[in-house]
């Protein structure tokens, strides 16, 4: 295949099906990862639909097995792979941090923090045999310590968890044409951001596909917004 690879999660809607859109349009093959059988196919299908190269792959971050399932279909089916978007995520309205539900924290870390950390450890390795690879974590300004808010615990502890899995998975890259950073889309308007949200699917989005498309000399390991750096 003479185009670049990339798997985005999340990717039957919202950002995750615009950035697997954008990214096809600029002659990536991408895998749009869903965990609804139904609605990940038919994603892919509207976008294949306007000649754009995608398929559609089910698997839910939160399954261990799901996630091996994926890294054996990538590895022997293509076996390198250049982009990893880590877009899954879930947001629970919540009281304060004293109110927080030990199933809300538990279920939220799952799938913001340990789904793409099963997938960096799978598909990382891949990318450094190959010899390019970027990973961008969509973490969020609540997930530093400058940004914390007690209104969301769960989103909270689980983005700042993310954050420095980006640290720990960049510094073991490092050096290499490799590159793992986190990116914070801003409020969007999508299902999890509401309506009220300040910004569009596309202002959303641009920090992700400038991670995405980082050339040899761009950053590893650092927390971004539309391309310029943010406090941890």
């Amino acid at each position: 295949m003479n185009k670049k690879i990339a798997v985005v999660t999340g990717a039957n809607r919202g950002m995750g099906k615009a950035v697997s859109e954008k990214l096809a349009s600029l002659n990536y093959f991408v895998i749009m990862v869903g965990r609804h059988e139904k609605e990940i196919n038919e994603a892919a299908d509207s976008l294949s639909k306007k000649g754009l190269s995608v398929e559609a792959f089910v698997a839910d971050v939160v399954n261990e097995k799901d996630v091996q399932k994926l890294v054996d279909y990538i590895s022997k089916k293509y076996g390198l792979l250049d982009v990893l978007i880590n877009n899954a995520g879930t947001y629970v309205q919540e009281g304060d941090i004293f109110s927080a539900q030990d199933s809300v924290m538990q279920t939220t870390f799952q799938t913001n923090t340990m789904g793409p950390y099963r997938l960096m450890k799978g598909l990382i390795p891949l990318m450094k045999k190959y010899g390019h690879g970027r990973v961008v974590n969509v973490s969020s300004g609540l997930g530093s310590f400058e940004g914390a808010s007690s209104n969301c615990p769960a989103y909270s502890v689980s983005k700042v968890a993310l954050n420095m899995l980006t640290k720990l998975f960049a510094s073991e890259v490092d050096g290499t044409n490799v590159k793992v950073n986190a990116i914070c889309p801003g409020w969007v308007k999508t299902d999890m951001g509401g309506p009220n949200a300040a910004r569009s699917i596309d202002e959303g989005i641009s920090g992700m596909i400038w991670a995405a498309t980082l050339d040899e000399k761009g950053p590893n390991g650092g927390f971004f917004r539309d391309g310029s750096p943010i406090d941890w």
